[in-house]
This record gives C-alpha cells, sequence and structure tokens, in this order.
C-alpha cells in the first residue's frame, strides 16, 4: 500500500505500507483525496513535535471499505469526509455538544500501520496521506456522492476550522466588522464564513501581496499588505470609528472581530491591536509549543477587548460537515475554488514547494 511517511528526517512516499482491519467501532476508508495542510509541515520541520514514523495527513475524504463491530452510521460504499476529532462521544463535553473540549479526543496515537514489520503511528487521529487508513466511527461523516472527492476532503480541517470559527465560537451579529489575519485555507473559509453572517467590513491581511484577488473572492472587501505597512494601524485607518463616536486614548477604529490564522505571536498580537473598543481576537493559528503574547492588560480590561482560543473550528463534525455540504451544494459556500493544484501522491514534494511560496489556497493529494 503507499503512503507517505513522515521518518523523523524527512517525508518518504513508499509503498511498502499495510494497514491493519477495523477493530470495534472503527472504520477503514480508502482514501480518494487529501489536502495538504501547514500542520503537515509543521510535523516535518518539528514545530508539532511527533515521534517516528508516523503516517501524514489529517484532511481526507473516501470510500468506506470496512466497518468494525458496533458501526451502524456508515456502511461500506458510502462516501465519507473524515474529521481529526476523534471524542469519546460520552463525557460531560461530548453531550452537550462541545466535542472539541473532549479531554480524550487528544493525544489519540495508535499504529494502525506497518512498514517492513515495524509499527508506524497514525498523525491527527487521522493519517489520510495512505491509500487506506483506519479511524473511529465518530471521525466519518457520510456525504453525498455527487460531492467530489477534492473538494470534499478540505471539509476535514481547513474549512471546518475556518467557517467554524466564525460561526461556531465568534458568532457575529450582522453588520460586523473583522480582520483576518492570514490567507490561507483557514483564512479563506473564515473570510468566507463571514460573507455569510454579512460583516459590513473583511479585511484579509497577509505578507503576499499577490494573494489579495483570492481574498477578494472569498469575501474580503478589504486587503492590507502586511509586508509593507503596520497591519494593526492600516486595519485602524480602513475602519475608523464612526462620526458618533469618540476616539478613545487607546486609539481610535479598528474591528469587531480579529482572527489569527497563522500562529504567530507577532500576528496574534497584531490582531489584538486591530479591534475596535470592545473587540475580541480569536487565536485559531497553532504556534510551536511554549509560544507567549505580550499584551498591555490595561487595552484589554478599559475597553472590553478579549481574546478567545478555538481549536478545530470549535466544531460538532456530524452537525458542521452536513451544514458545510449543505451550503456548498447551494451555491452559498465555495470549496471546489479551495483547490489550486491536484497532485498525486508521489509529488508531494512539489505541493509543499508550491506551500512555501505562497502560491496556494490548498493543493490536494489524488490518493486513489
Amino acid at each position: 500500500m503507499r503512503g507517505i511517511v513522515f521518518t523523523g528526517t524527512g517525508a518518504e512516499v513508499t509503498d511498502g505500507l499495510e494497514v491493519r482491519a477495523p477493530a470495534e467501532r472503527e472504520v477503514q476508508v480508502a482514501i480518494q483525496a487529501a489536502g495538504v495542510c501547514h500542520s503537515d509541515l509543521s510535523v516535518i520541520d518539528g514545530t508539532i513535535p511527533q515521534k517516528p514514523p508516523l503516517v501524514l495527513g489529517h484532511e481526507g475524504a473516501g470510500i468506506v471499505e470496512q466497518v468494525g463491530p458496533g458501526v451502524a452510521s456508515v456502511v461500506p460504499g458510502d462516501h465519507v469526509v473524515i474529521t481529526t476529532l476523534a471524542n469519546c462521544g460520552r463525557c460531560r463535553a461530548c453531550v452537550t455538544g462541545h466535542p472539541t473540549w473532549c479531554v480524550k479526543s487528544l493525544g489519540n496515537v495508535t499504529a494502525p500501520f506497518r512498514l517492513g514489520g515495524e509499527p508506524v503511528s497514525n498523525f491527527a487521529a487521522t493519517s489520510v496521506f495512505a491509500e487506506r487508513s483506519v479511524v473511529s466511527e465518530a471521525q466519518v461523516v457520510k456525504i453525498p456522492a455527487e460531492v467530489p472527492f477534492t473538494s470534499a476532503c478540505l471539509i476535514g480541517c481547513g474549512v471546518i476550522t475556518g467557517v467554524g470559527a466564525v460561526l461556531n465560537r465568534a458568532r457575529p451579529d450582522p453588520g460586523d466588522t473583522a480582520a483576518v489575519f492570514g490567507v490561507g485555507g483557514v483564512g479563506l473559509n473564515v473570510i468566507q464564513g463571514l460573507r455569510l453572517t454579512n460583516a459590513s467590513r473583511i479585511v484579509a491581511v497577509d505578507t503576499v501581496a499577490d494573494k489579495e484577488g483570492l481574498a477578494r473572492e472569498f469575501g474580503a472587501t478589504d486587503f492590507v499588505d502586511a509586508s509593507t505597512t503596520d497591519a494593526a494601524r492600516e486595519v485602524r485607518r480602513l475602519v475608523p470609528h464612526g462620526p458618533a463616536r469618540i476616539p478613545g486614548a487607546l486609539g481610535p477604529g479598528g474591528v469587531t472581530w480579529a482572527f489569527d490564522c497563522v500562529g504567530h505571536p507577532n500576528v496574534l498580537r497584531s490582531a489584538l491591536d486591530s479591534l475596535d473598543w470592545g473587540g475580541t481576537a480569536l487565536a485559531i493559528g497553532i504556534p510551536p509549543r511554549g509560544a507567549e503574547v505580550s499584551v498591555d492588560v490595561n487595552a484589554l480590561a478599559y475597553v472590553d477587548r478579549a481574546l478567545l482560543g478555538c481549536r478545530y473550528g470549535s466544531a460538532r463534525p456530524h452537525h458542521d460537515v452536513a451544514l458545510i455540504v449543505e451550503l456548498y451544494l447551494e451555491g452559498r459556500l465555495m470549496l471546489d475554488e479551495l483547490v489550486s493544484e491536484t497532485r498525486p501522491l508521489e509529488e508531494f514534494e512539489a505541493i509543499v514547494d508550491a506551500m512555501h511560496q505562497g502560491r496556494l489556497a490548498r493543493g490536494v493529494l489524488i490518493v486513489a
């Protein structure tokens, strides 16, 4: 079986993988397409520490091939999106509709693969850079057969994280304003999530000026090239106080919501600094462990600003995936447009190179 294995020094394509049969409440999926996310690259460069060897990939869609005992929600032949959230489904967090708070949904490292007779671990409980993977039943969501796998695979991470951050965590009111820092796979979905909520101004911020067209296609009303200007100051200039409001000592203007989709302390600080009074910043991107952000507490306390964390779009996958697919089929949510480039599994490095150059919204590997 073909797959991409992180060896500790790099990612290698192999055709020698084996995967075990599904156990109780598990599903084996024949992977058809997989998105390449920056989190995969963060494993390779050490930003996300993982013990090798492991099979990469966590954004996939495919066809159910086998089901283990007790599986009732899918049958062989079903088309599914795979999510990374292997929550238990039984704890207080799960039964009250907050599966991203489930403590058992973190650190779900198992070794369903073997290579040369030795065990190989999974990544993010998914490992979709392989022709087959075994996941928990909770992680597979059935989708209509008319949704292309190359688009459907992106739902499992970038789409549900970005759209979910808006719809589930921020929940902005119609007419609110927002700045989105980082116009990648997650940031573009934050932008279209804001478009769905009828935000009045959506300022996209990135250090790659060529991303402006893509940002505007997905719904941004303004664009800031952070490589040439102070991004927070420019956001406040673009979205000033209304004429009936009096600028305060902590700076005039700013947005109601700011989303850090990069995962860097300096970017998060810029997001905080771009807020209007009463505004809220969301930390979505994942920085290296131990990263800290410095902020003047008075800039929060005096003017009711807030900082929120947001894991995986605060998703309820079996609800949110179905909603995302429905919006896509209605023409209200863009999925096909996210796919900038498709490559066979063996050309993974070409996708990585294009990502480093900032040329892609999402690159997709054709696995089947």
